[in-house]
Formats: structure tokens, C-alpha cells, sequence
């Protein structure tokens, strides 16, 4: 892989573009990820011997893309995460639903329980055992042919939160064959993280970053995404 797309840098974080398809962290695949790629981009830029260390301190499934933060050091980890525990990082997605919802905004509360075995989450009754609450906030922002581009602010973070919640409503995402929509026409679900918002975990001061989606369909279908 090549070198990661780097939005901001300083001694404590780093803000990078997660591209479509490659890990978060290593898993029993061996396959490419965000963590090792990174880790391995700071030892070589500043000549670091060793191991780097790096935090990780959210996560975006393998099939989505878009802007991630890590932390550079333990302290920046420790206050990052805490930061998400008490629900004062912004996190905004732009996503495509096959089918248009009813309701133009809204909030979607629900209870999911993820299956390890199978890796695939679920509803589940707020009684469950383990299960855990999950909500999110949505805007329509545009609608083209059976398909609507939704606005995501993520309040919460669990596994294929807004795939799962999405498909819950009968309005899974474009191209996301494992929840529901079995449409081949995408080889990924249509999920991308835009924006993260949240204090920086030393400097103290309120940091934003942004990264469009890439230039392809279905995000190319919506004129709002590349004027707004």
C-alpha cells in the first residue's frame, strides 16, 4: 500500500483517510490495515527505532471509508476515548439507502446484540442479555430515482451500527449485500465517514476535519455532496 492520505499531524494525533476496504486494525487475515500502515509511515518518517506506538480509538468497518484519528500517545488515547465515552466526538456520515425514507429527518433508537461467530449484528429487545443501545440521527439531504442520500450524526458507536439500524427501517444501504440489500451493483456498502469533530485531547482546542467521498457512484448520483 501506499503511504496513508495524512489530513493533520501533530505530536499527540493523527488524522488520516481511510481508504474503502482495508482494515482498522490486523485481524486473522493478515490483510492490509490502518494501524500497522500508519505505525509504519511514523517510523520511517521520523526514524523511529523500535515499535511506534499508536493508538486506536474508534473504528470504521473494513467496507468504509473516510477520516479516522489516532492517537500518538497514550495520555492522547486515554482522553480521546474518554472523549467518545461521554459522547462529545461529532462523527458524520454520508450514506445512500436503497429505497427513500418516509420521514425526511429523524432519530433511530435501537438495541443491538452482535453475534461473534458470524460477525453479523441484530435487533434485539432492550432486555437481552449484552445487548447494547444505539442511536442515530439522519437527514435526507437528497433524493435521486429510488435511492436517498442520508446526513448521519452518529451518536453512538457499535459494530455496523448505521448498516444494521438502516436495514431495521427497510431501507438498508446501497450495494450492502449482508444487510439486506442484494444488489451487486456496488462492492460495497454506500457508507462513508465524512466529518469528525472533537476536542484535541492536549491543545484543548476544538478541531474539525472533513473529507468528501471519491468522485464514483452512488455518491456521484447526488449533486449535494460536491456543492455544499
Amino acid at each position: 500500500m501506499k503511504e496513508p492520505d495524512v489530513i493533520y499531524e501533530d505530536n499527540h494525533i493523527i488524522v488520516v483517510v481511510k481508504p474503502v476496504g482495508v482494515l482498522s486494525q490486523s485481524d486473522k487475515t493478515g490483510d492490509p490495515d490502518m494501524l500497522s500502515l500508519i505505525k509504519a509511515y511514523l517510523k520511517v518518517k521520523y526514524n523511529k527505532p523500535g515499535d511506534v506506538y499508536l493508538g486506536l480509538v474508534h473504528r470504521l468497518d473494513r467496507a468504509v471509508g473516510g477520516v479516522m484519528v489516532f492517537a500518538k500517545t497514550s495520555k492522547a488515547a486515554s482522553r480521546l476515548s474518554e472523549s467518545i465515552r461521554k459522547k462529545e466526538m461529532t462523527k458524520i456520515y454520508y450514506a445512500v439507502t436503497k429505497g427513500i425514507p418516509e420521514k425526511m429527518q429523524g432519530i433511530i433508537n435501537s438495541f443491538l446484540l452482535k453475534d461473534e461467530k458470524t460477525n453479523i449484528v441484530r435487533c434485539v429487545d432492550s432486555k437481552t442479555p449484552d445487548a447494547k443501545e444505539a442511536i442515530l440521527e439522519y437527514t435526507v439531504c437528497e433524493v435521486a430515482k429510488d435511492s436517498a442520500l442520508l446526513k448521519i450524526n452518529l451518536h453512538t458507536g457499535r459494530p455496523h451500527q448505521i448498516r444494521v439500524q438502516l436495514a431495521q427501517t427497510g431501507y438498508p444501504l446501497l450495494g450492502d449485500v449482508k444487510y439486506g440489500n442484494d444488489s451487486k451493483e456496488l462492492k460495497s456498502p454506500a457508507l462513508w465517514s465524512f466529518s469528525l469533530e472533537f476536542c484535541h485531547p492536549v491543545k484543548k482546542e476544538n478541531m474539525k476535519f472533513e473529507k468528501l467521498p471519491p468522485k464514483v457512484k452512488p455518491w456521484l448520483d447526488f449533486s449535494h455532496i460536491f456543492t455544499v
